[in-house]
């Protein structure tokens, strides 16, 4: 494995070198750099420190691990691959992701999940260890966003589903204190709704050394789009 050391590099300069380079690769003394990885695929990227914007933008298959925090626009317009942020992220992440997988062990900023989406086979999934920021989903159409809650956090903020038609949420609480937008269904997650996110939570708990069995002893609400909901009709053709 390379390692790149990212102390005197700007993000431009970082991201060159990232392409110039085959193979995996670790970056150390990352602080900001934006862009990383963007469009990267075939290859495992391992980051020491803080990414900056946009990181794995338009990923494409690559894996990316994080040990520390990151940004906003984690996973922005992603296509396939990985990311797992062994920490905490900013605003929008995942924005208009259509395929992968973002596995964020801490908490979230607002909008996580704005415009998500699916396309045939491809299911992008978005698991947020702890709690997400209002605005959670907004004009969600497609994918998986599962919010867990274990640190503490209030699961979600306000308004999560604004617009949202496709897809689903799915929260590890009763949410009896969560303002929802008036665009949703919010009923208790099934144990087949359940059994239908449990590759995500089984590789959420591998990854960040949580305890399965302990994880599902709470209530879990599921969150799908009304099917009268009128912003449908702007994004789906007949």
């Amino acid at each position: 494995m390379t390692t790149i050391d990212a102390k005197e590099l700007d993000f431009t300069k970082l991201n060159d070198r990232i392409r110039e380079t085959a193979g995996d690769l670790e970056i150390v003394n990352c602080l900001g750099q934006r862009f990383i990885a963007d469009g990267q695929s075939g290859r495992t990227i391992t980051i020491q420190g803080v990414p900056g914007n946009a990181l794995g933008a338009y990923l494409n298959g690559a894996d990316i691990v994080v040990n520390g925090n990151a940004q906003d626009a984690v996973g922005d317009t992603m296509n396939d691959g990985s990311i797992v942020i062994h920490g905490n992220i900013g605003d929008a992440a995942g924005y208009a992701m259509r395929g992968g997988t973002i596995y964020v062990k801490g908490n979230a900023g607002y909008r996580a999940g704005i415009h998500m989406k699916a396309y045939k086979e491809k299911v992008p999934a978005l698991v947020i260890g702890g709690g997400a920021g209002s605005f959670l989903g907004e004009y969600q159409a497609g994918g998986i966003i599962i919010v867990l809650g274990l640190t503490g956090k209030k699961i979600v903020g306000n308004f999560p589903g604004t617009g949202m038609h496709g897809g689903k949420m799915i929260l590890r609480s009763d949410c009896k204190d969560v303002r929802f937008d008036k665009g949703v269904t919010v009923s208790p997650a099934s144990a087949e709704d359940l059994e239908a996110v449990s590759s995500y939570l089984k590789e959420y708990c591998r990854l960040f050394n949580e305890d399965y069995e302990a994880l599902m002893n709470a209530p879990f609400t599921i969150v799908t789009p009304d099917s009268s909901n009128p912003y449908k009709q702007m994004y789906v053709a007949n």
